[in-house]
């Protein structure tokens, strides 16, 4: 093989070293609904169709290039990618801890649902971690995410090399901005919870010899089912614009 076919070949799986590593954690992509070959030829697919774009910026580091030299920039664009998805997998796994933090709040919290991560999750959880994956394909999200995919080679060039101090950075921004997403999607429950359990308790210490909990678990339930359909779309237009900033601006 020349030197300059050796040298677009590896220019292509540069490329699928950023793209396919950040397709592997973004959501919807990264599910394990989907089988792991899907997800690899889906990847696989994606990079090559975004290769013509992005071949100007790539090719260039690789003609001439070393193979220590060539080594180290695989290594970079894995690791700019892994940083990328890792971004977007945190908006999923703060959805994913408030829906555990809305099933204890109304009572749902031993109700698991089908076990497709490594641990099964409430049964409510699961409800709105794929209602959002859903959104983020329905809002057309996912071609802008390839649109963000191939801005990044502009804000985080290939030539740089993979900076361990500002994606440190933008990881604690990130982190900071989904706790708060957290706070604002899971307050309506916390509140609930604590006014109910406060109101048990003291129904408890009134009449002793009834079995207030058990007694009041259905309506406690039914209350937490009735504030749950009446906030979930509010919270859920809540995490797509948070979601759908960072993958415009992030």
């Amino acid at each position: 093989m020349s030197e300059a076919a050796s040298a677009f070949v590896f220019a292509h799986f540069l490329v699928f070293c950023r793209i396919g590593t950040c397709l592997m954690l973004l959501p919807g992509y990264s599910s394990n609904r989907i089988p792991a070959q899907v997800r690899l030829f889906l990847a696989f697919a994606i990079s090559l169709a975004l290769s013509p774009l992005l071949l100007p910026l790539i090719e260039p580091l690789v003609v001439g290039a070393s193979d220590a030299r060539r080594l180290e920039l695989v290594f970079s664009e894995m690791m700019t990618g892994f940083f990328i998805g890792l971004l977007g997998r945190c908006f999923l796994i703060a959805l994913s801890f408030v829906g555990y933090v809305i099933a204890n709040a109304i009572g749902m919290g031993q109700q698991l649902g089908p076990v497709y991560e490594d641990s099964p999750d409430p049964a409510i959880g699961t409800l709105i971690t794929m209602t959002a994956t859903v959104l983020i394909f329905i809002t057309n999200l996912h071609a802008e995410i390839a649109r963000a995919l191939v801005a990044s080679y502009t804000a985080l060039p290939a030539a740089e090399g993979f900076g361990i101090q500002a994606s440190l950075v933008n990881l604690t921004d990130n982190l900071k901005l989904t706790f708060v997403l957290c706070l604002r999607i899971a307050s309506p429950f916390v509140l609930y919870a604590i006014i109910v359990n406060f109101a048990i308790g003291l129904a408890n210490k009134l009449t002793p010899q009834i079995p207030v909990y058990f007694v009041s678990l259905p309506f406690v339930l039914a209350g937490g089912l009735i504030l749950f359909g009446y906030v979930i779309g509010d919270f859920l237009i809540i995490f797509m614009n948070a979601f759908e900033g960072w993958v415009l601006t992030g």
